[in-house]
C-alpha cells in the first residue's frame, strides 16, 4: 500500500512541477514573440527547426504540428548540420535553435555559421543570457526553476516547456493567417479527422445499394427489397420519382405482429411519413449528427429537388472512421 501511495504522488508532482513550470511561461512571453511571429508571416522561405539531444525531439514535433498549420517547416539536427546538413536552410528560411543551455558546443559553432548567410535565428532557450540568447535576432525564454527529475538532471520540465512554446508558435502562425478547418483537412487527408472535415454524403453514398419501392408496391416487394439491399430500410417514392416515406425492417415485424393478412397491404400503408433526410452534398458529419440526435441508425438521401439518392447507414460512417 505504501508503494502505491509513493507511486501516486510521484506522478502527481510530476504534473504539478511541469504545469507550474508552463503556467510561469505566460510571464516570460514578450515583444520577442511578437516579433518572431511577425517575421515568419512575412517571410518567403520555410522554418527550419534545429536542437540536439531531448531538444532535438522536440524540434521534430515542432515541425510537425508546424507543418500542420499551414507553416511549411523542416528538421535540421544541429550536429548533423556542421557535418554537412547546413545546406537545408536556403535563402530566406527561418531557423529555430532550441537549447536549454544555450551553450553546448554544436549550439556556438551552428549559429555564427547561420548568421554568416544571415538567415535570422529564434532561440528557445532556457538561458536568455547564453551564447544562444544572445546571439538569436529573436529569444524566446523558457526559463525553468528546476526538472521534474528528483536528481534535476533528466531533461522533463525544460522540454515541456519548449514544447508548449513550440505550440504557442504554431498556434499564433495558424490564426494570423486565417487557416480554417477546410485548410487542416487539407492536410489530413488520411485520418479520421481529416474525413470529419472533407467526407460528404456523396463520397458515402456511391457504393452502396439504393433500395427504393413504389408507394404502391405489396408488402412481398417491400419485404425483398429491403432483404436484398440489406440495408434495414427502403425508401418510398412516388410517381415522379420523390421521396414520400420510409419502411424498415423494424416496421415490417411490427405490422406482421398486428396482422398476417398482408395481400391487401401496400407500402403507402405501413410506411412512415416525413422520414429523417440529408442533402447529399452535406458533410458525412451531419448525417453522423442526425442520426445520434434521433436515435436510428439510417438516413435517406435527397437532392435539391427531393428526389431521392441512397441511403447512410451507421455503418457506412463506422467504416471510413469518424463515428
Amino acid at each position: 500500500m505504501k508503494d502505491s501511495e509513493q507511486i501516486l504522488a510521484i506522478a502527481k508532482q510530476t504534473i504539478l512541477t511541469e504545469s507550474d513550470a508552463i503556467a510561469h511561461l505566460t510571464n516570460l512571453i514578450d515583444s520577442n514573440f511578437e516579433n518572431a511571429i511577425k517575421f515568419i508571416l512575412h517571410s518567403k522561405g520555410r522554418v527550419v527547426v534545429t536542437g540536439i539531444g531531448k531538444s532535438a525531439n522536440i524540434a521534430t514535433k515542432i515541425v510537425a504540428t508546424l507543418n500542420s498549420t499551414g507553416t511549411p517547416a523542416v528538421f535540421m539536427h544541429a550536429a548533423d548540420a556542421i557535418h554537412g546538413d547546413l545546406g537545408i536552410i536556403q535563402k530566406d528560411d527561418v531557423v529555430i535553435c532550441i537549447s536549454k543551455s544555450g551553450n553546448t558546443p554544436e549550439i556556438k559553432v551552428l549559429v555564427p555559421l547561420i548568421k554568416n548567410s544571415n538567415n535570422k535565428i529564434i532561440a528557445i532557450t532556457g538561458n536568455k543570457d547564453s551564447f544562444l540568447g544572445t546571439q538569436a535576432d529573436f529569444t524566446l525564454n523558457t526559463f525553468v526553476e528546476k526538472e521534474a527529475c528528483p536528481n534535476n538532471l533528466a531533461p522533463t520540465t525544460s522540454t515541456t516547456a519548449q514544447l508548449v512554446m513550440g505550440d504557442a508558435l504554431a498556434i499564433c502562425l495558424l490564426k494570423m493567417k486565417g487557416f480554417t478547418s477546410s485548410d487542416f483537412a487539407k492536410y489530413h487527408p488520411g485520418g479520421a479527422l481529416g474525413k470529419r472535415l472533407y467526407l460528404r454524403v456523396s463520397d458515402l453514398i456511391k457504393n452502396n445499394e439504393v433500395p427504393v419501392v413504389a408507394s404502391s408496391a405489396s408488402i412481398a416487394e417491400v419485404i425483398m427489397e429491403i432483404s436484398e439491399r440489406r440495408l434495414g430500410a427502403t425508401a418510398v417514392v412516388d410517381h415522379e420519382e420523390k421521396l414520400v416515406g420510409i419502411i424498415t425492417d423494424g416496421d415490417v415485424r411490427r405490422m406482421l405482429n398486428k396482422t398476417l393478412n398482408i395481400a391487401s397491404l401496400t407500402a403507402n400503408d405501413i410506411m412512415g411519413i416525413h422520414p429523417k433526410t440529408i442533402h447529399i452534398d452535406a458533410m458525412a458529419i451531419e448525417a453522423l449528427d442526425t442520426l445520434e440526435s434521433n436515435n436510428i441508425s439510417q438516413i435517406l438521401v435527397v437532392d435539391d429537388q427531393d428526389h431521392y439518392r441512397g441511403v447512410v447507414h451507421l455503418h457506412d460512417l463506422i467504416k471510413e472512421g469518424i463515428f
